[in-house]
């Protein structure tokens, strides 16, 4: 029996989805992404997992689109948005936050799948590359929008007009990434992270997330009129005796982190 090019674990309320296809670099054929797709619409649609870690197995984390596959006119290039094999379409539709643990190489398809998820945190060997003009083929899953609006505009041309590789450090100094740690410590320090994304209210994590990137898509001002409607739409809710009950619980954690520094 083959190898399962996706493996999905399931635990206390998050999910560690892991791209399986180390010999090609978990290269994106056709049937990974849509055994991809297929599983954030599963885990969203079931409800029971609140954050998601996506991450690859061995030296890569994506190397991009199968170019073998491509090559060889068993998978069609580009179709924008079709449901069926796009990933990046499936994960913004999951209502919790996607944590990105890049533990290698990142490229154009897989780069897509970075800029996909809500949050990255990197291996010391993860590097980014946008190799779509070398390929020349357009991106269709938002990396030429998703990565000036992260890194901004200079910088994202520098990527996408040179097809150069940035390293884990030079993103962390980007923005990129949010952090780089040490390779034994990448999936740790995700499923960490998660469970302090889970130690939300449970209704705030899905609101809150949807009023971050909902906002994102507007002018400034336009966000601020919008955030303004959503608080008095949804505080109006809010019961004050349960926000006096979690002070303590608050004021506790944030005694655990004095001096603790960012995890």
């Amino acid at each position: 029996m083959s190898e399962d090019i996706l493996l999905v674990s399931q635990e206390d309320g998050v999910a560690t989805v892991t791209l399986n296809r180390p010999d090609s670099l978990n290269a994106l054929s056709q049937a990974l992404r849509a055994r991809l797709a297929e599983t954030f619409r599963a885990l969203a649609d079931k409800g029971e997992v609140r954050v998601v870690i996506l991450t690859g197995t061995g030296r890569a984390f994506c190397a991009g689109i199968d170019l073998r596959e491509l090559g060889s006119g068993a998978t069609q290039v580009g179709t924008p948005r079709d449901p069926a094999f796009d990933p990046t379409s499936a994960m913004a539709a999951f209502p919790g936050p996607v944590i990105g643990a890049i533990n290698g190489v990142a490229i154009t398809g897989g780069f897509e799948l970075a800029l996909g998820c809500d949050v990255l945190i990197a291996a010391p060997t993860a590097r980014f590359a946008d190799t779509h003009g070398r390929v020349g083929v357009h991106p269709a899953w938002g990396l030429s929008q998703r990565l000036s609006r992260l890194i901004g505009v200079n910088r994202a041309k520098e990527m996408s007009l040179t097809g150069n590789f940035v390293d884990a450090a030079t993103a962390e100094r980007w923005g990129l990434v949010n952090r780089v740690v040490e390779a034994e410590v990448l999936l740790p320090t995700c499923q960490q992270l998660a469970r302090d994304m889970l130690s939300l209210e449970p209704a705030m994590l899905v609101s809150y997330k949807r009023l971050i990137d909902d906002g994102y898509g507007l002018s400034f001002s336009e966000s601020m009129r919008f955030e303004a409607e959503v608080a008095l739409r949804e505080n109006a809710a809010v019961d004050p005796a349960a926000v006096a009950a979690r002070r303590a619980a608050i004021q506790a954690r944030g005694r655990d982190q004095s001096g603790s520094g960012q995890r």
